[in-house]
């Protein structure tokens, strides 16, 4: 019970934040002058007051404020989303054909990381003070100080340009797995330096912990040592830091997608604010706020499951 609990207490304080965010969102299309503008220019040039009239009735500015905010989210509730300003087309579509590219590149690109940061963190944390240890933090340093755009462009000299292994850019046809490689390994680069620093920072304070040492002088293996006591209470950290990753690779990482013209949510959203595109910009933004709320809520209910000196209460 006080698990269920727990879980609806989170969901409430979701639901609100998402509704936080659609009064935001609502408010900043209010903030910037009558949302007219942004479909026919500033100036208003070559359309009639008929037709203005017109299309303010359409969009419910005849009525009160929060009239609008509450026919805006009822459309909202109906898949309806509205049309780009720049291409006349339902934004759902556009997030639809976007939302694949974007969920491809960072499935691929956080499990990348994961798959060698936290083993290497493990290793560099059980090997201190070796030479692996020490090839192990400058591999962290290396990750976490050289710019995406610099790794996306390194990669692409060498393994396009150079060896002509993989296609230097786009997303190809059908499962890009060749196209797929080099964008991954670029995007992941960043998170696989941090997984390893956050990973071999948690395993050795809780190598240096009282039952740890208790278990060891009991006679315990050091495998079940190290896998079901130390590893178990060090993964706090890293799935703490997993989550907010996978948020920022969901909702679009603008600069990997730049360099290898991935068709994804970060290039759509950046192109959003160059054309002023507000509709597609409003759901991008609504988007990245219901995959962190989803996101955090599912790290809450792992912290509960994983480790019961959380309170629940």
């Amino acid at each position: 019970m006080a698990l269920a609990r727990f879980i609806l207490r989170r969901a409430a304080f979701g639901f609100f934040a998402i509704l936080g965010a659609t009064i935001i969102v609502f408010a900043l299309s209010r903030m910037g002058g009558d949302p007219r503008n942004f479909f026919v220019g500033q100036s208003g040039y070559g359309i009639s007051q008929e037709r203005w009239d017109s299309l303010g009735r359409e969009m419910g500015l005849d009525k009160p404020v929060p009239v609008q905010y509450f026919f805006w989210v009822g459309d909202l509730l109906q898949g309806d989303f509205g049309k780009s300003i720049t291409t006349q087309r339902p934004v759902i579509k556009i997030i639809r054909e976007r939302m694949g590219a974007t969920l491809q590149l960072g499935v691929a690109a956080w499990v990348f990381g994961i798959v060698i940061g936290v083993p290497l963190g493990v290793f560099s944390a059980t090997h201190r003070g070796s030479f692996w240890d020490y090839v192990s933090r400058i591999f962290a340093l290396v990750g976490q100080s050289a710019p995406t755009f610099w790794v996306g462009i390194l990669l692409i000299v060498v393994f396009a340009v150079m060896l002509g292994w993989l296609p230097a850019g786009t997303r190809g046809e059908g499962f890009p797995i060749r196209h797929l490689v080099l964008p991954a390994i670029t995007l992941g680069w960043l998170p696989a330096a941090s997984y390893l620093r956050f990973t071999r920072s948690a395993m050795l304070q809780v190598l240096d912990s009282e039952y740890i040492v208790l278990a060891r002088s009991k006679g315990v293996s050091t495998r079940w040592v190290l896998w079901k006591h130390a590893f178990r209470n060090a993964i706090i950290l890293p799935i703490t830091l997993s989550a907010f990753i996978l948020i920022g690779f969901i909702s679009g990482t603008v600069v990997a997608e730049q360099v290898f013209s991935w068709p994804g949510l970060g290039r759509l959203a950046a192109q959003a604010i160059f054309d002023n595109d507000f509709p597609v910009l409003a759901v991008v933004v609504l988007l990245t706020a219901v995959v962190y709320v989803a996101v955090v809520l599912t790290l809450d209910i792992l912290y509960a499951v994983l480790d019961p000196r959380i309170r629940l209460e």
